[in-house]
């Protein structure tokens, strides 16, 4: 009796032995990987043997708090390939990114990790080259409650509402007011979701003055000089109106919604409520001596309100810092809001850019590390690091504050979602015709046209049509084709 119940506690300690083995396994194997020395290969569009910029911005924490992983940059174009390009007798081609980056996704060594911009990263989601990422998070519990909801949302319109990407950063637009200018004036201020017509009417309230006097209601720049032909972009760009059709055979800018377009802005020019473009320039104070401040259309008051990125918060601050120091300059006391918006899309606006977008290859060697480094890029302990960023801003919006103490309207930095891709071809095409920029280019003539008098909108819009088909054409028969 006594050696059948010894006989039956060997057993079961046997029994306990043999389950416990797969477990003491597994944990053999999770210390083994988490010791073994492993390389996550990360591309990039562009880069060159000097790759220390993108490693302080993104990958050094990473590999100081993962020591047993070594990341690997890996440009899909090498920049020293660009040496000497231009200057040959024979044209070159421009390097073709997407094909660039493709050939380093696949083969025998493809990297892990993508960071591209909106457009490459959609054009990948479309051909099933990066791993859909919502599984993973919901496996991880990873929280996405604190991103920014439009840079959140602007990652979802690019793939059908699933998760392909994400971005640790964003650089964004916002309108700027001067307070004093409206105060004075006897108008409200701008708000927060703001057409754009309310804004042109507001500008057009706040226009005053002559020659050296003159202030203008708006500008979509915050420095003086240049036709609006360009910087008009961020009115009509929302509404994604393009200049040819996505193959860049055909033009489209003979339309309505474009006559509008070139009405509404040439006549905003015509009344000197915004500028011109060919206003005097004066970089010299009374005195005769160099002032930094004079081409800055906002600092210098000449304008009530103008569109400025994030960044030229830092601009404002130093200036009125050192006020003391610059005859004839006031400190300005400034605010901002939400770009203006068009009521078709009332909740796209301002120019979110997503270009820090982070994927994991279809193909990856190292799946499992490229997540922990996108899960460790978009982290809270990463947004406390680099929060304090002058030039772009983290996506999570807990690490968001207004710099030096001050008190402004910082959620009019990330209330509108980006701008969708309209066209992810873009790159490729210019890259194929390297002239068809002089396509879009040569609006510009015509629109200076419309500024001077001579044609109406609806007329330069049309022979520009004519003039981009035909150069199109040229195009469709020679890639290489050059214009005069």
């Amino acid at each position: 009796m006594k050696n059948r119940f010894w006989g039956k506690r060997v057993l079961a300690v046997l029994a306990t032995a043999s389950l416990a083995l797969p477990l003491l396994a597994g944990c053999t194997a999770s210390e083994s990987k988490d010791n073994e020395q492993r390389v996550l290969r990360v591309a990039t569009l562009w880069g060159g043997q000097d790759d220390s910029y993108f490693r302080q911005q993104f990958t050094d924490a990473f590999e100081l708090t993962h020591p047993n992983i070594t990341i690997e940059v890996v440009p899909a174009v090498d920049q020293g390939s660009m040496y000497g390009y231009g200057n040959q007798e024979e044209q070159q081609d421009i390097p073709d990114t997407m094909e660039s980056l493709k050939k380093i996704m696949t083969g025998d060594n493809p990297v892990d990790v993508i960071v591209a911009d909106t457009a490459t990263v959609k054009s990948l989601i479309q051909e099933n080259m990066v791993k859909q990422l919502d599984p993973l998070m919901q496996e991880d519990k990873f929280d996405t409650t604190d991103i920014v909801p439009s840079v959140l949302e602007g990652i979802k319109d690019l793939g059908d509402q699933s998760i392909y990407a994400l971005t640790p950063t964003f650089s964004s637009s916002a309108l700027f007011y001067n307070k004093g200018m409206f105060e004075k004036a006897g108008v409200e201020p701008p708000t927060d979701n703001m057409t754009w017509d309310d804004i042109f009417n507001l500008g057009t309230r706040l226009t005053k003055g002559e020659g050296k006097d003159h202030v203008f209601g708006f500008s979509f720049s915050t420095y003086q000089g240049g036709s609006p032909y360009y910087t008009m972009s961020q009115y009509y760009n929302s509404l994604q109106l393009k200049i040819f059709d996505d193959k860049a055979e055909k033009m489209t800018v003979d339309s309505p919604q474009w006559e509008k377009v070139w009405s509404t802005i040439s006549k905003l020019a015509l009344d000197k409520v915004i500028p011109k473009g060919d206003e005097p320039q004066d970089n010299q104070d009374e005195s005769g001596r160099y002032n930094p401040l004079q081409g800055d259309l906002f600092l210098s008051s000449k304008t009530a309100m103008v569109i400025g990125d994030y960044s030229y918060i830092n601009q404002l601050i130093d200036a009125n810092k050192n006020a003391d120091k610059m005859k004839g300059f006031t400190k300005v006391d400034w605010d901002v809001v939400t770009p203006p918006v068009h009521p078709e899309a009332p909740e796209i606006g301002g120019n979110i850019y997503l270009s820090n977008l982070m994927a994991i290859n279809s193909s990856a060697q190292n799946p499992d590390d490229a997540w922990e480094l996108i899960k460790y890029m978009n982290s809270e302990d990463w947004a406390k690091i680099k929060a304090r960023s002058s030039y772009e801003m983290v996506s999570r919006k807990s690490f968001i504050k207004p710099k030096d103490g001050l008190d402004y309207n910082i959620q009019a930095f990330y209330t509108l979602k980006p701008v969708p891709p309209t066209n992810t071809n873009l790159d490729k095409m210019y890259q194929k015709m390297p002239n068809l920029w002089q396509v879009s280019d040569k609006g510009m003539e015509y629109f200076n046209q419309v500024l001077a008098n001579k044609k109406t909108p609806k007329e330069a819009l049309g022979e520009w049509a004519a003039k981009g088909n035909e150069m199109l054409e040229k195009l469709k028969k020679n890639p290489k084709a050059t214009f005069q």
